[in-house]
């Protein structure tokens, strides 16, 4: 049992407010987060450009390093926190670990209520399945290729379909490292093939 069981806000009010390009604007979330009573001086903020591991994005790595058990994080929308669903779902999880309440105005979950940590659980969880469906699949693969005596971790060829496939999940946000493990290669043979002019 995690410590999400006993979460309660006594702390400071915290917003993040994030938008996956430069051109797009936060003042819509910053507008609905100072409404919901935040500082606009405790609003940690992030335009990204595609990436989305913690060292590409200060904004959201200076507020979880400042966050302390008793604080609460309020954001529009919990997609903010991520690029792809298993890595909201996973920063969900760690904050509910470190006693961090999360409250995200669009869903109406509020961790600091039973009925927000049991949909803040429900989506840990789901996370944790996600990751560890992954592993098996890997795994899966990896046996499936060496039992035809074929290489194992070797970079392969992508389809024209599996092309579309990945441009498509790119065009929709989805982050490339998640994108080249859905389709089992490295991200650099993904890069090459979504880069390649088109005959």
């Amino acid at each position: 049992m995690t410590t999400t069981d006993s979460l309660t806000a006594s702390g400071q009010l915290l917003g993040y407010a994030r938008v996956s390009t430069g051109h797009q604007s936060l003042d819509a979330q910053i507008d609905a987060l100072t409404a919901a009573g935040v500082d606009p001086e405790r609003i940690y903020r992030d335009k990204l450009t595609g990436t989305s591991t913690r060292e590409q994005r200060p904004g959201l790595a200076t507020l979880l390093d400042y966050a302390r058990p008793g604080d609460t994080i309020v954001v529009a929308g919990v997609d903010r926190l991520g690029r792809s669903a298993t890595e909201v779902m996973i920063t969900i999880r760690d904050l509910g670990e470190r006693s961090i309440v999360l409250r995200s105005l669009r869903e109406g979950v509020d961790t600091s209520t039973s009925v927000g940590r049991m949909i803040a659980g429900v989506m840990a969880s789901l996370a944790e399945l996600e990751l560890e469906l992954q592993r098996e699949r890997r795994a899966a693969a990896k046996s499936a290729r060496k039992a035809r005596g074929l290489g194992i971790g070797r970079p392969r060829r992508l389809s024209d379909a599996q092309i579309r496939q990945a441009a498509q999940l790119r065009a929709s946000g989805e982050p490339v490292p998640a994108i080249a493990q859905i389709l089992g290669v490295s991200r650099a043979t993904l890069y090459r093939a979504l880069t390649a002019p088109d005959d």
